[in-house]
């Protein structure tokens, strides 16, 4: 029933392969509503184990989750959703040599880290395979989102050029979080990860849309791609077409 969303746009939905890296406060939004859109093939990657503090912002665990691999946690929670698409847990840290074979079963790569190693990890992976990267970052009451590394458009290192030393950047369990921030940016991740699968318009290139909660505020900063950066410079980019 809705508007130019036919069945040739539902079967792009069914055929897709969207990796999921992260499932916690960005992750958790963002594979829930992948699955229920119908997205066929969901690859659910993190390391990490459910405890009682994720809960209040990590909305696809539960508390029959706690101690339980994330990855498996979700997969329980997806089923019951969605029982008629596949989920692929894969519980291992996202990170090199093995991060570029694990994204090149997919079409799109969707971001929910909470560290720079991993997000430079899967911008590396992303553009050896030429597929989209839908970036994704929160804190407190702020968050950021997204698509980097498609053709003619930025990836991650041309946009922070500068990475800053190990530690530097305190986690959610440091600073603490507003529940909800990860679950407004989540959800346009999972808009981005839907409007390109589906083909439903052209995705902009270069721009970053920023969330402030307190003031209840978007606002949308233009980047460019850097000829001189030294991830992406003098490779293609961009995403392949939805299998």
């Amino acid at each position: 029933m809705l508007a130019d969303f036919g069945e040739e746009w539902q079967r792009r939905l069914r055929n897709a392969r969207v990796l999921v890296v992260g499932l916690g406060g960005l992750g958790s939004p963002v594979a829930l509503y992948l699955a229920a859109a119908g997205v066929g093939t969901l690859g659910l990657v993190d390391a990490d184990r459910v405890s009682l503090s994720n809960l209040q912002r990590q909305i696809v665990h539960g508390m029959h989750g706690l101690g339980c691999a994330k990855p498996e946690s979700a997969r329980e929670r997806l089923s019951d959703l969605n029982p008629l698409i596949r989920l692929e847990p894969i519980i291992r840290r996202f990170a090199p040599p093995d991060a570029a074979a694990i994204v090149r079963d997919f079409d799109l790569v969707v971001d929910g880290t909470d560290n720079l190693e991993t997000r430079i990890a899967i911008n590396d992976g992303c553009l050896d395979n030429g597929i989209p990267y839908v970036y994704g970052a929160v804190s407190q009451y702020e968050g950021q989102t997204g698509v980097l590394c498609l053709d003619g458009g930025p990836c991650y290192s041309c946009l922070f050029p500068t990475m800053p030393a190990p530690g530097a950047i305190p986690s959610a369990e440091e600073t603490g979080i507003l529940g909800v921030v990860p679950g407004v940016i989540g959800t346009l991740q999972a808009t981005a990860a839907l409007r390109w699968i589906a083909g439903f318009s052209e995705t902009p290139l270069g721009r970053l849309l920023i969330y402030d909660a307190r003031r209840m505020d978007f606002t949308t900063v233009e980047i460019s791609r850097d000829p001189r950066c030294p991830a992406c410079a003098g490779r293609p980019s961009g995403g392949r077409p939805s299998r």
